[in-house]
Parts: structure tokens; C-alpha cells; sequence
């Protein structure tokens, strides 16, 4: 059984189509949707790709779908930072009614008996929350309370945009990287799951995206730079510096 993990697409469209053609050569059997399909600027594109596939897909919820339904219901945002706010009502207004009836009933977790692996649970961030931080530098026994109660073999998450492969006890734990907005090297990030667990990293046509998206409307373009993402290093230190706390 062979399973791409796809991550934090935040509405990159160009991003997402290079890592579909990557799969034509991958052939999975699933593609399971870790969450933050949005926000992003191509939003209801980038949704419409992955529901018209025809290999079976399973989405489970990010901070980002959480965020734009808040958006769209006219909720407090007071938890994203102000920069945002008026992108994430963006991408609430070009969602579709169907669209956003979808994410509402994704799941938070999913589980999966993968005859190598074993139980794999696909999570956004932790198998507890959806916003929580942790990097491949976060000392293990402060992640072991997370880890040991999720009741897996592999923890599939993303998040926080860099790909890692480390064990917490017992249970092997992935971070999938960033399909749209990774940061460190540029370029669009993966797993596949088979009789091994490969961490995907796949080129495409940085100035061609980055033009589609500019003409997007999105808000908060200024903000998303696929030609020179943050530095790996960078963000390292901002995220482990917040680890654990939500």
C-alpha cells in the first residue's frame, strides 16, 4: 500500500499541480490531505484539483480550514495575527458553498493499518491539536506524553513546514514538509508511504508561480514568497522557541 502524504498546500496551485504529475510516477493507492489546503492565493483552485482526482482522497483539518470557517461564520479571529485577518476572509468569500461544507466535516486525525507499518495517524500538527508546535529538535521527553497516547507504530504531521523524519519512544514521527509554502530550499515538499517512508522534494516553475498567484487578488501575497522562502535555520529557532505552546 502505497500512500502520499500532502501537506500544507496553502492554496500554492502551481506548487500542487508539479507534485500531482510527480504522482503519475508514484502511483499511491491513497492520497491523504494533512490540512491547510488554504489559506492561500488560489484557494477554491487548489481544492477543486485534489476533489477532481480520480486515486481516492482523505482530508483531515488544519488550523487553516479551522480559521477560514471561523472567517466565513464571521467569527473572532483574534488568534491569527492582524496581518491576516483580511486574507483569510478572502479565501472564506472565494470558497464555495460546497467547498466549505466539505472542510467543515473533515476530521482532525486519521487513522490507517498499513500492512509495513503498521498504525499510522495522520494528524495537521499533533495528534492532540491542531495549532501546537514542535521541530526535530524538540527535546523527546516532552514529546513522549504526545506521542506515547497517540497509540501508533508512525505520526504523519506537518505544520510547520520543514520536513523530518525522528522517533519519539517507540513511534516513528514524520513531518510531510509543505507542498505551498516550505521553508528552507525552494520547492514543493511530500511523503510517500510504501514499504518505506520517502521524504518527496519536487521543482517546479518558482517566477511562473509566483506571477499566477500575484494576479490571485490574494491579500497577503507580499507575504508569500515562493522565489526566496525563510530560512530553514530561521524559522527553526522562531518555532522551537515556541514549542508546546498553544
Amino acid at each position: 500500500m502505497r500512500v502520499a502524504a500532502l501537506y500544507d498546500v496553502h492554496g500554492n496551485l502551481p506548487a500542487l499541480e508539479a507534485v500531482l504529475d510527480a504522482l503519475s510516477d508514484a502511483s499511491p493507492d491513497l492520497i491523504v490531505v494533512g490540512g491547510d489546503v488554504v489559506p492561500g492565493p488560489m484557494p477554491s483552485e487548489s481544492l477543486a484539483a485534489l476533489l477532481s482526482l480520480s486515486i481516492p482522497v482523505r482530508f483531515i483539518h488544519g488550523n487553516g480550514e479551522r480559521d477560514a470557517l471561523a472567517a466565513h461564520r464571521g467569527e473572532d479571529l483574534s488568534h491569527v495575527p492582524p496581518a491576516f485577518h483580511d486574507a483569510m476572509r478572502w479565501v472564506a468569500k472565494e470558497l464555495s458553498p460546497e467547498h466549505l461544507t466539505d472542510m467543515a466535516g473533515w476530521p482532525l486525525t486519521l487513522r490507517l493499518d498499513h500492512p509495513t507499518l503498521g498504525s499510522v495517524l495522520f494528524c495537521h500538527a499533533t495528534p492532540r491539536d491542531v495549532r501546537e508546535i514542535f521541530t526535530r529538535v524538540t527535546p523527546e521527553e516532552r514529546l513522549r506524553p504526545v506521542f506515547d497516547a497517540a497509540g501508533a507504530s508512525v505520526v504523519v504531521c506537518g505544520h510547520t513546514h520543514m520536513q523530518f523524519d525522528r522517533s519519539v519512544g517507540n513511534v516513528r514521527v514524520l513531518n510531510a514538509g509543505s507542498v505551498g509554502m516550505p521553508f528552507g530550499e525552494p520547492g514543493a515538499y511530500w511523503a510517500l508511504l510504501g514499504g518505506e517512508i520517502e521524504l518527496r522534494h519536487t521543482p517546479y516553475d518558482l517566477p511562473a508561480a509566483a506571477e499566477r498567484m500575484g494576479k490571485s487578488g490574494y491579500p497577503a501575497t507580499s507575504a508569500f514568497d515562493v522565489l526566496h522562502p525563510p530560512a530553514a535555520a530561521e524559522m527553526l529557532e522562531v518555532f522551537e522557541a515556541a514549542a508546546l505552546r498553544l
